[in-house]
């Protein structure tokens, strides 16, 4: 998530907990299992609810992906069936935020010691928020921001161009007006509970198809599973072209435009579904 501060992109992540589908029985004993080795110990008035790790950016290596002596799990491992919430993302250590990219992949870290190896399950959702700028306020409609374009190349060049790679949608958070602010909720909005009936029905889609969630499919389950039409195809191919995506993208995108068409109750991935996942690669396009 992209935006200026104060537009609610940590309250965002901290609301994602309650929409995700509860653990099933085996995935919280794993948590469990993880938990109860680590320092903070087993919570059980958590059993079954996915965890929700926000670790802040001051954070080292051996916190976010684990270590010591006796090796211990860090935080990516604490966040396995759950989610990972990095805030203020250009203000980690490049270095630490490199080490996310092979569990982002394999979901699992390992860690080798003189005397010991030892491998972690690290199967989480990468939630991130970052400013647009130095200052916080490139594109805001106050006009506070000052920074130059230069400045704002190196802040961003602050998390690597693989890194976002394997981040699947970029969002942008704009600030709320304060018309907005003044009239609150007024019932309109679906409540955290119709948004999770939602979400449980399209991972039941996707367990159903596959035996796996959309995120989980390999290259040639998504050539089997994600198949587009001619019309399609050719949106893809030019976005392709266009924004120099990468191999890696085209598979995400590819996953994502599946699992929107899920949350439509749709069998077929429409031309809407697929722009809607093409759009999420802002920060490919800004680069």
């Amino acid at each position: 998530m992209l935006g200026p501060p104060g537009t609610g992109k940590s309250m965002i992540a901290a609301r994602l907990p309650t929409i995700l589908p509860l653990l099933t029985e085996q995935q919280a004993q794993e948590t469990a299992a993880i938990a109860s080795i680590s320092d903070r110990g087993l919570d059980v008035s958590n059993w079954l609810k996915p965890p929700f790790r926000a670790p802040h950016h001051t954070a080292s290596a051996a916190a976010l992906v684990g270590g010591g002596s006796n090796p211990r799990p860090g935080e990516i491992s604490l966040a396995h069936n759950g989610t990972l919430f990095l805030d203020e993302l250009p203000e980690f250590d490049r270095k630490v935020l490199e080490v996310l990219r092979e569990p982002l992949e394999t979901g699992h870290i390992t860690i080798s010691r003189a005397a010991r190896q030892v491998d972690f399950p690290a199967r989480f959702q990468l939630i991130a928020a970052m400013n647009p700028c130095p200052c916080g306020y490139l594109g805001d409609a106050s006009g506070r921001c000052h920074c130059t374009s230069e400045q704002v190349i190196r802040y961003r060049a602050r998390v690597s161009g693989p890194l976002l790679d394997r981040i699947d949608m970029h969002l942008e958070v704009p600030r709320i007006s304060q018309e907005v602010l003044r009239k609150g909720t007024k019932g309109g909005e679906e409540s955290s509970s119709i948004i999770r009936t939602r979400v449980v029905t399209a991972r039941n889609i996707a367990l159903t198809r596959s035996g796996k969630a959309n995120s989980a499919l390999i290259a040639k389950e998504v050539k089997k599973i994600c198949i587009l039409s001619e019309h399609c195809h050719q949106l893809l191919e030019q976005a392709m072209d266009k924004f120099g995506l990468s191999h890696r993208a085209y598979h995400r995108i590819l996953k994502l435009a599946r699992t929107i068409a899920d949350l439509a109750n749709s069998e077929a991935i429409e031309i809407s579904h697929l722009s809607e996942a093409i759009s999420y690669r802002k920060l490919d396009r800004s680069n």
